[in-house]
């Protein structure tokens, strides 16, 4: 299964949908969005390319209820979960917060096979040794609005644990 990553949106409504259809484009089948979308209405133009959509609030929190408004008027494919969500997708233990500190603890419990975080602005995809002597990744998209970093999000392989690094708007992808 393969899933687009994004986070910080930061209202920019036109990026995120691009991100989306790209990453329909490119076979995803769902997309998870870590955190500081802000207001409820970004998320229309995303959810109009048809892809389940998991989202929590970050630290740009914006209108919670209009969130869970939005998100029982979408018939489903918006799932608004708060502070942090537990998932699981393509078979594998999904978790998503939205800070990379608390990202990286998480991560180091060896609960997940997956960590998904944002709030840095800075894309990162990595393996981090758990405490139970195992391996987990922790991807961190960076920022989908382009804030004081390139506009990116990231491409998930969940079967094949790989995940790329996708600019907005540009077919050029780095690997990991």
């Amino acid at each position: 299964m393969k899933v687009c990553i994004v986070s910080d949106s930061h209202d920019r409504a036109d990026a995120l949908a691009q991100a989306v259809r790209e990453a329909k484009a490119a076979g995803a089948e769902a997309v998870i969005h870590c955190g500081d979308l802000i207001g409820a209405q970004t998320v229309k133009p995303a959810l109009a390319q048809g892809l389940p959509m998991h989202l929590i609030h970050g630290n740009n929190v914006g209108d919670t209820q209009a969130l869970h408004r939005q998100s029982h008027a979408s018939g489903g494919l918006l799932q608004y979960h708060g502070a942090d969500a537990r998932l699981e997708l393509g078979g594998r233990r999904v978790f998503v917060v939205h800070y990379d500190d608390y990202g990286y603890a998480m991560a180091c419990t060896g609960q997940w096979d997956l960590v998904c975080c944002g709030h840095s602005h800075k894309f990162e995809a990595r393996k981090v040794r758990t405490v139970q002597d195992t391996e987990s990744w922790l991807v961190n998209p960076g920022t989908v609005a382009g804030l004081a970093a390139p506009a990116t999000w990231a491409l998930a392989d969940l079967a094949a644990m790989r995940f790329e690094l996708r600019e907005l708007g540009n077919a050029h992808t780095t690997s990991l």
